[in-house]
């Protein structure tokens, strides 16, 4: 029977696995816990392909607890009653060690089915996920589980699988295929941290070469092409893309900027681009250059007028100058500061000066008296704006940036 590589390559211990030093490394807390076999009740957290899978199964053989394996996609409450069932039985001497794959699939109701079991230790949960635990997950499983990040693979780590996996294919053949020069560091390079994917690409990679003696540059680029995008326009990968982009301008890096705004473009999320790079011109520009808003708001347009590719030229131009522009964020703070008082009630009459003027000679005990600022020199009058109970509030602060110093020194010498 058929059996993918990608299965055939899993490793058998933890010292096989690849990336995830940070769990997994010496004296790193997983590393710990697998070795003293006292299990607890885990949540693996992470994109496809990076080993979670692969440390279930390396823990489950570890222990003495018998190991199911439930996919949330497929599996229902049916599904869990039969392992219940199986519970202090001879199917089960030691518990066991429930590997539930893709568990935001799981509504609240199945997987508070778990609870009581996982409370009292016969049943010990690993559950995987590629959404964040704390939004997917209920509370109840989460208070009695910890959480563990993997992260995507790195390529020098990569490659030892891309190795393995050609190792093993070449033990298939009769006359070993050779490589040419990068072709495994480019099936490394092309799978966005996911093993799998690489491993996968290395299976392909030699059906497609069963006549040949030489497997080509040109073939591992082809393909590999395009598989090195990770993306889910609904899932964590979508918003960590668009905050680094914007992330990005406001750091003023315009290098990681065109970085982000490339993968944006290259999976065709034209929208969520111009959305952040829009902000950002008013968010993080701001009053250090108020025409920066105006600027980007036309080549924003132009880009969405001209589709992709061609809109990924005024794009990368607004994210240019975004970048390299001068920062200033007065504005942000001020209108937040103003919308925290709203929100917490502190507004208060309006000066009876700034009224409409619909309510003069109507009982009034006096006239309005609002004053002109344009009938006075410099435009400008004193006369009180804010409602009385707030009236020496300050929201604004001018930036220290060259046009909103300017603009201080002309009101400061005005109303002095």
């Amino acid at each position: 029977m058929y059996r993918p590589l990608a299965d055939e390559i899993r490793p058998d211990s933890i010292d096989d696995v690849v990336g995830q030093k940070h769990i997994l490394g010496e004296g790193a807390m997983l590393r710990r816990i697998i070795d003293s076999a006292q299990i607890p009740n885990m949540i693996f957290y992470g994109p496809s392909g990076t080993g979670k899978t692969t440390v279930a199964r390396i823990i489950a053989q570890k222990t003495n607890r018998t190991l199911r394996k439930l996919n949330a996609t497929t599996a229902g409450i049916a599904d869990i009653k039969q392992i219940i069932d199986e519970l202090d039985t001879f199917l089960t001497p030691g518990g066991v060690l429930l590997y539930l794959d893709e568990i935001q699939y799981f509504n609240k109701k199945q997987q508070q089915s778990l609870l009581e079991f996982i409370e009292d230790g016969r049943i010990t949960l690993i559950a995987s996920t590629t959404e964040n635990p704390y939004f997917c997950v209920f509370n109840a499983i989460l208070s009695r589980s910890t959480v563990f990040e993997f992260k995507a693979v790195p390529t020098s780590e990569i490659e030892k699988a891309v190795t393995r996996a050609v190792g093993i294919m070449n033990s298939r053949r009769e006359t070993p295929a050779k490589l040419e020069d990068g072709v495994i560091k480019r099936i490394a390079m092309s799978c966005g941290g996911d093993v799998r994917k690489a491993v996968n690409s290395v299976e392909l990679l030699f059906s497609a070469s069963f006549d040949r003696d030489i497997i080509t540059l040109a073939d591992a680029t082809a393909i590999s092409q395009k598989s090195a995008m990770r993306y889910d326009r609904e899932g964590d990968e979508h918003f960590d893309i668009l905050s680094a982009l914007m992330k990005s301008l406001r750091g003023s890096d315009p290098d990681a900027a065109l970085h982000y705004l490339a993968r944006l473009l290259e999976v065709g999320d034209l929208t969520g681009a111009c959305r952040r790079i829009l902000c950002s011109a008013s968010e993080d520009v701001g009053l250090a250059y108020p025409q920066a808003v105006p600027i980007v708001k036309a080549c924003v347009d132009s880009a969405l007028q001209l589709g992709l590719p061609e809109g990924r030229l005024p794009l990368a131009e607004a994210c240019i100058l975004l970048a390299t522009w001068p920062k200033s964020n007065s504005a942000y703070k001020g209108i937040n500061k103003a919308i925290a008082d709203v929100k917490a009630g502190r507004t208060g009459n309006i000066p009876r000066e700034l009224q409409n003027v619909h309510a003069d000679g109507t009982g009034f005990e006096r006239e309005q008296g609002y004053k002109y600022p344009h009938d006075y020199p410099g435009h400008w009058v004193r006369q009180q704006y804010l409602p009385s109970e707030i009236k020496n509030t300050r929201y604004y602060e001018y930036g220290d940036n060259k046009i909103e110093q300017l603009a201080k020194s002309y009101w400061d010498e005005i109303k002095k």
